[in-house]
C-alpha cells in the first residue's frame, strides 16, 4: 500500500425530502446563488419549484441559468460567469446530474479570474480561488457531487478536458433517490456503467497488498451489478435507488483511490469519442473499457483473475488463468448489454474512419502516453480501439 492523504469536506445531506433543505444550505455560505440546471426535467417534476421556495425562504437571492447539455460547454460556462459578476452572486448552486455540476465547477472557478475560464482546463495554470459550490443530485453516475474532477467541452474543436483539483469539491451534496425515480432507462444505464468504470479504473492496479480497498471495490461494483436490473424494472424502487445513488458518489469522491495508482487511461479515450459525437459518457465506457481489458489483460493478469473470481462469480481455472481473466471481461460485457449499453463503436455512430481523431484529440497536451498503470501510447490507443470496432 502507498503513503496517501485523504481529505473530503463534501457534507452529504441524504434521504427522501431532503431537497427542501437547500435554502437552509445555500445561506451558510452566501445570501446570493446562480441557480444552474439542465432541460426542463425539474420543472416538469416540481423540483424546481420547490428549490425556488426553499431559496426564498431562507433569504437567497438567485439568478438562473439552464440549458446545460451532455459533455457541457465551455461557452455555457462563460455566460454562467459573466451571469455571476453582473449580479454579484456569490455561491453556484447545481440542480442536477454530473455534467451540471461540472459546468457548476467550471463557472465557480472562473468568476473571479481575470482571463479565459479555458486556460484552467488547457493546464496553463490552476485556479487560485472560487466560489462554493452546492448541489442537489438527479443523476447518479458521474460523482461529481463529492469529487475533485471538473470536465467540460470547448465547442471550439470539440475538445473534452478535465480539471482535477481538490478546491473542485462541492460544500454539500443533496442527495434524495426519489429524484431518480423518473430516469429513463437508458439514462439510468449510462450512469451504472459510468460508475463501475470508476471503480474499475481504481481496481486495475499494480500496487500490491492493497485488499482493504480491493475488498471496498469489489463490493462496490457488487452493488451496483445487483442493484441496476432491479430499478430497470421497477424504476420507483427507493431502496435499490438508494444503493445506486450512494455507490455512485463513493465511486469517485477518491475513498476507493487510498493506497493505491489507478489508471484513467480509458476515461481519457472516451472522452474523445463523447467529444466527437456527444455519446453519453456512460455509454462511451461500455465500449471503451472492455476493450482496454482485452487489450492489456495479460500485463496485470492476477487482477483480472482476481476480477473474475470476485466480481463476476467465475470459477477459476487454475492451469488456464487467461481463460479465467477473459470470462471475467466476457461477463462485464454480457452485464452491460443487458442493461442495455452499447459495445462496440458502431453502436454509437463511430467507426475506423475515427480511430485516427480519437487517437490524436486523446494525446493532446498529454505527451507520448495516458494511462497510469499501463501507459498507451499511440499505436496502443488504436489497438485499444480496433478492439471496439
Amino acid at each position: 500500500m502507498d503513503n496517501f492523504e485523504f481529505l473530503n469536506p463534501t457534507k452529504i445531506i441524504f434521504g427522501r425530502g431532503t431537497e427542501n433543505q437547500v435554502g437552509r444550505e445555500v445561506k451558510k455560505f452566501s445570501s446570493s446563488c446562480l441557480l444552474h440546471y439542465g432541460g426542463g426535467s425539474i420543472r416538469k417534476s416540481g423540483l424546481y419549484d420547490r428549490v425556488v421556495a426553499s431559496l426564498k425562504e431562507a433569504g437567497v437571492r438567485f439568478a438562473e441559468l439552464g440549458g446545460v447539455q451532455p459533455n457541457p460547454r465551455v461557452g455555457l460556462v462563460r455566460e454562467g460567469i459573466e451571469l455571476c459578476r453582473k449580479h454579484k452572486l456569490e455561491f453556484v448552486l447545481a440542480v442536477g446530474g454530473g455534467s451540471v455540476i461540472d459546468s457548476a465547477k467550471a463557472i465557480a472557478v472562473g468568476v473571479p479570474y481575470t482571463g479565459d475560464v479555458w486556460d484552467f482546463f488547457t493546464g496553463k495554470l490552476l485556479p487560485e480561488t472560487k466560489l462554493p459550490v452546492g448541489s442537489i443530485l438527479t443523476i447518479p453516475a458521474a460523482g461529481s457531487e463529492a469529487s475533485h474532477s471538473c470536465v467540460i467541452t470547448n465547442d471550439e474543436g470539440m475538445l473534452k478536458r478535465p480539471l482535477n483539483m481538490e478546491m473542485n469539491r462541492p460544500s454539500f451534496a443533496i442527495m434524495n433517490p426519489e429524484l431518480t425515480f423518473s430516469l429513463p432507462p437508458y439514462q439510468t444505464a449510462c450512469g451504472v456503467s459510468d460508475i463501475m468504470a470508476h471503480v474499475m479504473e481504481r481496481y486495475f492496479t499494480l500496487t500490491p497488498k492493497v485488499d482493504f480497498t480491493d475488498r471496498l471495490c469489489e463490493a462496490t461494483l457488487k452493488t451496483v451489478i445487483g442493484n441496476a436490473p432491479i430499478v430497470l424494472e421497477k424504476p420507483d424502487d427507493y431502496d435499490a435507488r438508494a444503493e445506486i445513488m450512494w455507490a455512485s458518489t463513493i465511486a469517485h469522491n477518491n475513498l476507493l483511490s487510498t493506497g493505491r495508482i489507478g489508471d484513467f487511461g480509458s476515461h481519457l479515450i472516451e472522452h474523445e469519442l463523447s467529444g466527437i459525437n456527444d455519446v453519453a459518457h456512460g455509454a462511451g465506457l461500455a465500449v471503451v473499457f472492455p476493450a482496454w481489458m482485452k487489450y492489456v489483460q495479460k500485463k496485470m493478469l492476477p487482477r483480472f483473475v482476481q476480477f473474475a473470481v470476485r466480481v463476476w462469480n467465475v470459477e477459476q481455472w487454475f492451469d488456464d488463468p487467461e481463460r479465467t481473466a477473459r470470462e471475467g471481461i466476457r461477463r462485464l460485457e454480457e452485464f452491460f448489454v443487458r442493461i442495455g449499453m452499447p459495445v462496440r463503436l458502431g453502436e454509437i455512430g463511430l467507426g475506423e474512419s475515427h480511430l485516427d481523431e480519437i487517437v490524436r484529440k486523446t494525446l493532446i497536451g498529454r505527451g507520448e502516453t495516458v494511462g497510469n498503470v499501463i501507459k498507451l501510447g499511440r499505436e496502443d490507443i488504436r489497438g485499444v480501439l480496433k478492439l471496439a470496432l
